[in-house]
């Protein structure tokens, strides 16, 4: 059994910061046991679960925590603030229910939970048609032959347009909330970042000022009107709930399409199977949620106590790190093709790519429903889609994001 302080261990497993080979790191990993001591950017130290069957456990384990306030030791100590390197951190850490834990997440989430229903993603299936086909006519006015950039012009606009839609953002208000997220991805810990963030907050603090007046049957009026036993959520939990849903919805829904295009047109029989629709674009989704999950990593959790996991012993406030798209390579779970793309493999097809237990997402509905109707709309509308060969599919620089910078086609 291992003892000890994380902060002691003398071989942690630095995790490459940009995320270059997450497969090959996978593997790595999990040659060394079902849990390992990894560190993370800026020296930032924890445990990290190797196997499924070892993670699934902690993360319905009540003596684990994701509220850093209370149970973080790096947080408190102050160890963090004395890390500049480490202070990407602080960007993720909001008062919402992501960061919540036992009464206050259970709070959080049974208020926010009825927003989410399938009824009100049913309903919000001719905006998304709308959206789709917008964006479609756009592409189809680019000139003929000439590479575009998918990620631009399709799958990075239309989540980013959903989110606006949901929360009845519009004008200099969607403006400004688009303006954050370009912000976030290449400065988050500026001064242009957390002006970019202000300004964000400020637009939603405004559209709930007109909604609180004039009610629709948009996410943020649902928010206004969640009841529970005469409870409600507050202004700024309704804020950070915005804030929660985009960050949590953006890139995540990004790059889930963009994966599944990327995967279909380097494998056309695969894409063939789902285009006569042998394979239901079901079953595409949820492979490709499999395969190369938008979201590897979910820094970060903490345990409340001392826990033995593994055979390693945890100690209260220090960190684990879960790695739900780590699973997704793993022969133990998915096989001698784990480190392939194949939408006929068995189904169901089992991954974490939504999380697990109490913090499961609730936008996993959403974002299923964006990749569903934008997926076959896409291959209807341009049948000779083709990848630019010759240009570089380079990943997003990130261990925390699964996706690729550009996808330069063309239209065919």
């Amino acid at each position: 059994m291992t003892a000890g302080r994380l902060h002691d261990h003398p071989h942690p497993v630095l995790l490459d910061p940009r995320g270059a080979d997450l497969p090959g790191q996978a593997a790595r990993l999990r040659a060394l046991g079902d849990v390992a001591a990894v560190e993370l950017l800026g020296g930032i130290r924890a445990w990290l679960p190797t196997a499924q069957h070892v993670l699934e456990p902690l993360l319905t384990d009540p003596r684990v925590s994701r509220d850093a306030r209370r149970h973080w030791d790096d947080l408190n100590s102050g160890w963090l603030a004395g890390h500049p390197d480490a202070h990407w951190m602080y960007g993720l850490l909001a008062d919402n229910m992501f960061w919540a834990h036992g009464p206050d997440h259970t709070r959080l989430r049974r208020l926010v939970a009825p927003a989410f229903t399938a009824r009100r993603i049913k309903a919000l299936q001719p905006s998304l048609d709308r959206l789709v086909t917008g964006l479609l006519d756009r592409l189809a006015a680019h000139p003929p032959g000439e590479p575009v950039d998918l990620r631009t012009a399709f799958t990075g606009p239309l989540p980013l347009a959903v989110i606006c839609e949901m929360f009845d953002v519009h004008g200099e208000g969607a403006a400004a909330v688009k303006h954050f997220t370009d912000i976030a991805l290449t400065a988050p810990d500026s001064q242009e970042g957390a002006a970019a963030l202000a300004a964000c907050r400020a637009a939603f603090a405004d559209v709930l000022t007109h909604k609180r007046a004039h009610p629709g049957t948009d996410l943020t009026t649902a928010l206004l009107q969640a009841r529970d036993d005469g409870d409600t959520l507050t202004d700024d939990e309704i804020i950070d709930t915005m804030a929660l849903v985009l960050g949590a919805g953006l890139e995540t829904t990004v790059h889930l399409i963009g994966n599944a295009v990327v995967a279909l047109l380097r494998d056309p029989g695969q894409l063939a199977l789902a285009l006569d629709g042998r394979v239901p674009w079901e079953t595409v989704v949820e492979e490709t949620l499999r395969f190369a999950p938008a979201a590897p990593l979910s820094p970060l959790r903490f345990a409340v106590e001392d826990l033995t996991v593994g055979g390693v012993t945890i100690r209260a406030g220090e960190a684990i790190l879960a790695a739900f798209g780590f699973f997704a390579w793993d022969p133990a779970g998915h096989g001698p093709t784990a480190d392939r793309f194949d939408i006929t493999r068995p189904t169901p097809i089992r991954h974490m790519a939504f999380g697990h237990g109490a913090h499961h997402c609730l936008g996993a509905p959403l974002a299923r429903a964006e990749a569903l109707t934008a997926l076959p709309a896409l291959f209807a509308r341009f049948p000779r889609l083709a990848l630019v060969e010759d240009q570089p599919f380079d990943h997003v620089p990130s261990f925390l994001v699964h996706g690729f910078r550009e996808i330069q086609v063309v239209l065919g």
